[in-house]
């Protein structure tokens, strides 16, 4: 019988991926992880609904912070400025200190195609939940669906950057560049 300790869900994300990094993400079972982290399968399950979501635990919390950020955002605020807001804010969810960690993720993660599959997935809401917002903001289709789709190509391509091995940069800062970069490609285009 496990005993109680703190920060059970962060021990059982690092167990996982440490043995999914070991043995592959197919090879590890639920069982093998609680087993490492010194807990119960119950334990896992009331963190976790499969093993596949502990990679991507925080998207709600992300949705949140983008939801919350561009309504916070000042009223004659942009929709891109609302968004490059939200990019801002979530550079405080990937600090420094988180990187390695990500790149541990995205390493199980790129080698699975089922796992990628939920990476669209989360990329897909995370960009609904900006989408809404900016709705919710009063900004009418196309116009809210178009910003919120560049704000969630930016945020991709600011990770991408973020986790690159020579990467020193902050992330806030990248995915603020790359949004830049959206912005001015989808003006040329005109």
């Amino acid at each position: 019988m496990s005993r109680w300790e703190p920060n059970t869900r962060e021990r059982l994300m690092r167990v996982a991926v440490e043995a999914f990094l070991e043995r592959g993400y197919e090879s590890v079972t639920v069982a093998e992880i609680t087993e490492r982290a010194g807990l119960t399968k119950r334990t896992f399950f009331r963190h976790y609904a499969d093993k596949r979501e502990v990679l991507f635990a925080g998207q709600e919390i992300l949705s949140r912070l983008f939801s919350d950020t561009i309504a916070a955002a000042p009223a004659e605020a942009t929709p891109i400025e609302a968004i490059a807001a939200a990019l801002t804010a979530t550079g405080e969810v990937f600090g420094p200190e988180r990187r390695e960690w990500a790149r541990k993720v995205r390493e199980v993660v790129a080698g699975h195609p089922d796992l990628q599959e939920r990476e669209l997935l989360k990329r897909a809401t995370l960009t609904a939940a900006m989408a809404g917002a900016l709705r919710d903001r009063g900004v009418p289709d196309p116009a809210a669906s178009l910003a919120a789709e560049i704000g969630g190509l930016a945020f991709t391509t600011g990770f991408t950057r973020w986790v690159s091995p020579d990467n020193e940069r902050g992330f806030g800062e990248l995915s603020r560049e790359a949004l830049a970069e959206l912005v001015s490609a989808t003006a040329s285009l005109a």
